[in-house]
């Protein structure tokens, strides 16, 4: 009877969960359009020096070339440039009105309680995947990208964060300038480089050794590479 019940219940879940990653299916599909900023899907000069794109794709989404939007592969953790772009495409770009912005607002609270478990992202990424090539995705991402505040302005973007922290264009970053950018990513204003110079420090200085060939991630969700840090 117990077992009856469990299966029943376990049924229900299941069937909940399916509609509800239904629904943000169709959601994103009929959202998208509205969504992306102008000229997204057309063809632009990159962003990146292919040594610079090499670099990022090294850290922070080594099969982005081969996967769907979803991968989980060592020292990625969860999550793929996809998949953040998915996040700041459909829950904090543009705001929709009418249907589609209440249940762009449910889903982004939906993010903000439950991140960690909630799976509605990653749809949105396979969605996203499904409507923009690989290079628009990159262009995007890092003409969008979060990257602190600095001199009382919020930075979007590694072109913004290279000339705010370093003065420079993004294609002129020497490559430890543009390796301490890639480290702000995974938490800009912790990893900053005024703010939180020495943790950047470190973690450029992991990232580096990871780049070399000196060290490898310590699985799936190593992205910190404490083991990583350099004794010397």
């Amino acid at each position: 009877m117990y077992l009856r019940m469990l299966g029943k219940t376990i049924l229900g879940i299941g069937v909940v969960i399916a509609g509800y990653l239904t629904i943000v299916a169709i959601w994103a599909s009929v959202s998208i359009s509205s969504l992306l900023p102008a000229g997204a899907t057309e063809s632009k000069l990159p962003l990146l020096t292919p040594e610079q794109k090499n670099i990022l794709l090294q850290i922070e989404d080594p099969t982005f070339y081969e996967h769907a939007g979803l991968d989980v592969s060592q020292g990625q953790g969860l999550t793929t440039i996809t998949s953040s772009l998915a996040r700041t495409v459909f829950l904090f770009g543009e705001k929709l009105s009418g249907i589609k912005g209440g249940f762009q607002s449910f889903y982004r609270g939906v993010f903000a309680c439950c991140k960690k478990i909630d799976i509605g992202r990653d749809v949105m990424a396979l969605v996203l995947d499904h409507n923009l090539s690989k290079d628009q995705q990159l262009q995007l991402f890092v003409s969008r990208i979060y990257m602190g505040g600095n001199k009382g302005i919020q930075l979007t973007g590694l072109p913004s964060a290279a000339s705010s922290y370093f003065e420079k264009p993004l294609a002129n970053l020497s490559n430890i300038e543009f390796i301490t950018l890639v480290a702000m990513l995974k938490s800009p204003n912790h990893f900053h480089p005024s703010k939180g110079a020495m943790q950047l420090k470190t973690r450029v200085s992991s990232i580096e050794r990871i780049l070399s060939g000196d060290c490898q991630p310590n699985g799936w969700f190593d992205t910190t590479y404490e083991h990583c840090i350099s004794n010397d």
